[in-house]
């Protein structure tokens, strides 16, 4: 089965904290301080790789966890930094952020990386905070925690060349006369339910790659059928062969066809209604497709569409097709550009910087929050004056003593921080 969805939760490594630590060896009554900063915490890294062709694998693993840093060390030891976890998808792998929808990284050639979440810095080490006056610091800073979030994962099929038209005009069968690839066939609309790829070999050694994808009706870019999972796939490709049953065996008009399948491209995705289309105009051996190829003609060669008719069952003007679309292949980019519905190709979204801290009052007690203020915490020693007095000189200098003025606090009020009580005195 083709999986081209995923939702998985990433979590970067926290950075490792500093060490409190004081020189002491034979001779020296009282060394300095000389506790090592924690080592950083290992990045998620996603990387495109072309061994895999699917995200089914994330369908069983939903957690991925970087490894986080080392607390610093005595002697002035540096913490050992995590190893960056490294995640590999396939070549066309969109990743967005869940909560925000927006685009993290748009990965399409093979070997290319994005780090999705960033390791947390590791804390210093208590040799930093040594003043003239301060000599002996014992409190040292806990590492930052790493970034986590869940994503979304999101796989656009990369061919060179993409089969659409409405649902029945005779794609798969197309696809199982020029490759090898073994679609299901049967005659009702929608038997194509996910993109299936072949290999068309071509003269002078030359081949490309050909997408079935899933068919069209009329209301597709609302989502209507198979709507949009039609359309995504479709929007890589460098050329779109529109296959259109000229017989008209069903009642249908192949003009009228062709105009719902690229009017439904128009609302979806200007850029994608520009790819050069090829038009194929298939069942040609059935009555009546000889007198509704000239009629279907005028309609459209005016409009500047090269029409081909051919047999996909038969075997007939398959061959010529395939040669004239490897010659327009020859002409063309290498790789197409990325084109993402909705959002610019390529942006990346870089996630704002939170506030230092914020304010909520339960019943007389002020909770001061945030990860600025965890971290905080998490490096004073409360039982030592000097590290208390950092603490204090910290606070002011976030502006949190004015916050709670604000907020009407008075002397003798409770100030809450993660698990501290603290009375506010003006």
């Amino acid at each position: 089965m083709f999986i081209d969805t995923a939702r998985i939760f990433v979590k970067a490594g926290n950075g490792g904290n500093g060490a409190v630590s004081f020189r002491r060896e034979k001779y020296i009554a009282a060394g300095g301080p000389d506790g090592g900063d924690g080592g950083k915490g290992g990045d998620v890294v996603f990387i495109a790789d072309e061994s895999i062709r699917t995200l089914v694998d994330f369908r069983y693993k939903r957690h991925y966890r970087a490894e986080p840093g080392r607390s610093g060390g005595s002697s002035n030891c540096t913490g050992r930094n995590g190893e960056d976890l490294v995640i590999k998808v396939p070549p066309g792998t969109v990743i967005k952020d869940e909560e925000t929808g927006r685009i993290l990284a748009d990965i399409t050639k093979p070997g290319q990386s994005a780090i999705i979440a960033k390791g947390g810095k590791g804390g210093k080490g208590n040799q930093h905070f040594a003043t003239p006056t301060r000599q002996a610091p014992n409190f040292a800073k806990s590492g930052e925690p790493g970034e986590e979030r869940w994503i979304l994962l999101e796989l656009k099929l990369l061919a060179d060349v993409g089969l659409i038209g409405y649902p029945n005009a005779g794609k798969s069968t197309l696809l199982s006369v020029v490759s090898a690839a073994t679609p299901k066939i049967a005659d009702y609309p929608f038997t194509t339910l996910e993109p299936n790829l072949g290999v068309v070999a071509v003269d002078d050694n030359e081949s490309f790659v050909l997408a079935d994808i899933p068919g069209l009706i009329e209301g597709a870019h609302k989502g209507a059928g198979l709507g949009h999972e039609f359309l995504k796939h479709a929007e890589r490709t460098r050329i779109l062969i529109h296959v259109v049953d000229i017989s008209g065996v069903e009642g249908r008009d192949p003009a009228k066809d062709f105009d719902i399948v690229n009017g439904e491209l128009v609302q979806y995705s200007p850029v994608l209604a520009n790819k050069p289309q090829v038009v194929a105009a298939n069942k040609m051996d059935l009555p009546g497709a000889e007198e509704n190829l000239a009629g279907f003609r005028a309609a459209v060669e005016p409009r500047g569409y090269e029409v081909f008719p051919i047999s996909a069952a038969a075997g007939r003007g398959t061959k010529e097709l395939m040669r004239h679309v490897a010659r327009m292949l020859k002409d063309m980019p290498e790789t197409a550009p990325a084109v993402i519905a909705g959002e610019t190709a390529g942006k990346i979204y870089t996630v704002k910087e939170e506030a230092p801290f914020t304010i909520r009052k339960e019943e007389n007690v002020f909770v001061v929050e945030g990860n600025w203020v965890r971290r905080l915490v998490g490096s004073v020693n409360f039982n030592d004056y000097e590290s208390l007095q950092y603490f204090q000189r910290a606070i002011k200098r976030k502006g949190i003593p004015d916050a709670l003025e604000k907020m009407g606090i008075n002397e003798g009020d409770t100030v809450r921080m993660y698990g501290f009580e603290f009375e506010y005195i003006r």
